[in-house]
């Protein structure tokens, strides 16, 4: 996102607020400004307690400095003066998550604005805006998943299921931990399907301990594939349950 991107056309350019969003986000972009003025603009930034300068702080997780306690410093700060914008920050959120590859430090901010179902909502709506193509850096469609296992209901396992079959093998791992955490005896086809399909030994591994550890019985219409696909350590019951533990 480009500094004159911040604002709406119906703005003002020339305004003394919009100078000084400018000036402070041109300091929070320089990693060779000194520290103790990076701060100040972070800090100054969280004062203003709006959409826009909530905007601008998320910027400041675009890039790392070195050494690391500082810049999780400057970060923390950044969440900070994010959080204090409130509900006006959630919109500016969610649009910085759509465009980074990496989520971590913006969902920080929005676990502290929203939670229970309200931050499941908000993942999900997120999660829309992912799909099961390849993507240079999956970590964002990891995170969300991830977090995501924290809610085990139906809308989490209805929208994950579909990255069971992820071209990034991280992405599909993270969906088999979230889809089981989900704990719904439905999801034996999904999974048992991906497993016919996986050609990850880590992921098969993961996708048969969790069926077998709960039990649940696999549809006869795929339970001949499925055998054929079982990693070491893994069998079949005459009931349709995945019996065994991964080979060491």
């Amino acid at each position: 996102m480009g500094l004159f991107d911040l604002f709406s056309k119906s703005k003002n350019p020339s305004s003394g607020e919009d100078k000084d969003l400018l000036r402070l986000q041109k300091m929070i972009a320089n990693k060779l400004s000194q520290n103790v003025d990076r701060e100040d603009a972070l800090y100054r930034l969280g004062e203003m307690k709006t959409a826009d300068s909530a905007r601008v702080l998320l910027t400041r997780f675009s890039w790392t400095l070195n050494p690391s306690i500082k810049d999780q410093e400057e970060k923390e700060i950044a969440v900070n003066g994010i959080v204090a914008a409130g509900e006006a920050a959630l919109a500016p959120i969610r649009k910085y998550c759509i465009g980074t590859d990496a989520i971590t430090w913006p969902l920080k901010a929005m676990r502290r604005l929203v939670s229970g179902a309200g931050l499941e909502e908000e993942l999900l709506s997120l999660l829309d805006d992912f799909d099961t193509d390849y993507m240079r850096n999956p970590e964002p469609k990891v995170q969300l998943i991830q977090v995501l296992g924290e809610f085990s209901s139906e809308d989490v396992r209805i929208a994950v299921q579909p990255f069971l079959t992820d071209l990034s093998e991280n992405v599909r791992f993270a969906a088999v931990s979230t889809v089981l955490g989900c704990e719904i005896d439905q999801s034996a086809e999904s999974l048992g399907s991906a497993l016919i399909e996986e050609e990850s030994l880590r992921v098969k591994n993961r996708i048969a301990a969790g069926l077998a550890s709960r039990g649940w019985i696999i549809p006869p219409a795929i339970r001949e594939a499925l055998t054929l696909a079982l990693p070491p350590g893994f069998g079949l019951s005459s009931e349709g349950r995945i019996t065994g533990q991964p080979h060491n």
